[in-house]
């Protein structure tokens, strides 16, 4: 587990936007053979106010902007949900 970069990814995302909720799972294991031998592939499930009346394609790009520092320095893949408070507590 790449915990040096979960930790990071999640202070990026979570101060970029935001956020009430970060979480980063390094799903590295599940991509081992793949392109980088299973490193850098993380999900991430972001709830924050600032994802209100955005399209899902906006809120991503919002993701990606947090992190863009670290798309060719680490994150070879990165699967992201972006929900407002309400549509996280709709789903619990």
């Amino acid at each position: 587990m790449n915990e040096p970069m979960v930790e990071t990814l999640r202070a990026a995302i979570s101060g970029a936007l935001d956020a009430q909720t970060v979480e980063v799972i390094d799903e590295g294991k599940m991509h081992v053979g793949h392109s980088g031998e299973g490193e850098g592939h993380f999900r991430v499930r972001v709830v924050s106010s600032v994802f209100e009346g955005q399209m899902p394609i906006k809120r991503h790009r919002m993701v990606y902007g947090a992190v863009e520092t670290w798309l060719n320095q680490g994150i070879h893949a990165l699967a992201i949900e972006a929900l407002t408070p309400q549509e996280a507590a709709s789903r619990t």
